[in-house]
């Protein structure tokens, strides 16, 4: 694996879901890093500066909604592609998730080929997004990679 692959940073409490996520996304060739809370999840993408972002939205510590809303308000991490991740499929969750900064939700399960499809889907588009890309749990909230 190149180190020119993009670092995707996997945040997620639920170690089978993160190993799962991590080990699909590194057979597919990006670089991982992990977050277990959204403290973890802060720290992590200043430090690294990950070219997309995982979030769960259920989270300890500091869940996914206030974590986004942080990695935006910061100057260092506000360009960094956020995909929510979360279980439920409310409408509201998805509002929520686009008001908090993330340029996209996805609802968990997820297929692996949907996911990756996002990640490259945002990462391809900078500064915009196309609407009505992934199939399955994954919606668009309109926002892209602002470079």
């Amino acid at each position: 694996m190149s180190s020119r692959s993009p670092l995707v940073l996997i945040v997620e409490d639920y170690q089978d879901a993160r190993e799962m996520y991590a080990a699909y996304l590194q057979f597919s060739g990006y670089r991982v890093a992990e977050a277990t809370n959204g403290l973890e999840a802060l720290e992590q993408a200043r430090r690294l500066r990950p070219d997309i972002i995982l979030m769960d939205l259920a989270l300890p510590k500091m869940d996914g909604w206030e974590a986004t809303r942080r990695l935006k308000a910061d100057e260092h991490t506000r360009s960094i592609p956020v995909v929510a991740l979360t279980g439920h499929a409310l409408a509201g969750h998805a509002e929520g998730a686009r008001e908090a900064g993330c340029d996209a939700f996805v609802t968990k399960p997820c297929l692996p080929d949907d996911l990756i499809a996002e990640i490259k889907r945002i990462l391809g588009a900078p500064g915009k997004v196309a609407d009505g890309a992934g199939s399955g749990g994954v919606r668009s909230t309109g926002k892209g990679r602002q470079t």
